[in-house]
């Protein structure tokens, strides 16, 4: 299986459980690899038979701008179940950073496999 892969896709929004995350953004980052089959794309030369990944950055970023998550494990959760369902991405490995969450480290977070990989 092919993957297309996305990193340091940085977006500022409200998250965390603590009363200052509430009310002040905060980065996140968003590295991806998401499986696709490139075959078609590369032999039509058609970006219409390719995963989109503009479409998709902006749309991660739309979402992720508007949201309010107490918990990263939500907001992991709900990216790769959008992913997923509006992109037709059998499988992703997502790595979603807090990177200002603990002042004593450069950066926190957690990576997360859904689908399974075809060959």
């Amino acid at each position: 299986m092919d993957k297309v892969f996305l990193t340091g896709l940085r977006v500022d929004t409200i998250v965390g459980i603590y009363p200052e995350e509430r009310v002040k953004k905060q980065l996140i980052i968003i590295d991806l690899e998401l499986a696709c089959d490139i075959k078609k794309a590369a032999d039509s030369g058609d970006v219409a038979d390719a995963l989109d990944y503009h479409a998709l950055s902006l749309a991660l970023v739309e979402f992720i701008e508007k949201s309010r998550y107490g918990l990263i494990e939500s907001m992991a959760e709900d990216i790769a179940t959008l992913i997923m369902s509006q992109y037709s991405v059998p499988w992703l490995r997502l790595k979603l950073h807090k990177p200002m969450a603990l002042s004593h480290s450069d950066d926190v977070g957690l990576i997360i496999e859904r689908g399974a990989l075809t060959h």
